[in-house]
């Protein structure tokens, strides 16, 4: 276990695909416990304690490492990889180069 994450550099995204709740869940009319959101490429996830588990299902297809909850009054992130919570979860980081 790493006492930090690196891989900070992989977020790309805090804006969820299906704002609505967890991606496979909605399509399968399934329910869910918490919603976890990739940070590399928006994908929503129900949690570990979901039936379902497809925020982790998510990291083993993709390989994805980043996480952040996205329960209400949340503001912590995981890293699979790195198996460390961060708090406050990371953003991804805008480019302010020159306007073309």
């Amino acid at each position: 276990m790493s006492s930090s994450c690196t891989h900070l550099k992989q977020v790309r995204t805090d804006t969820p695909r299906t704002p609505d709740g967890c991606e496979e869940c909605l399509k399968a009319g399934s329910r869910w416990v918490h919603l976890r959101l990739c940070l590399k490429c928006g994908h929503v996830g129900c949690c570990d304690s979901s039936a379902g588990k497809h925020a982790t299902k998510h990291f083993h297809e993709t390989r994805h490492p980043l996480i952040r909850s996205l329960e209400r009054g949340e503001n912590w992130a995981y890293c699979y990889v790195d198996e460390i919570r961060l708090e406050p979860a990371p953003r991804p980081v805008t480019w302010e180069g020159p306007v073309l």
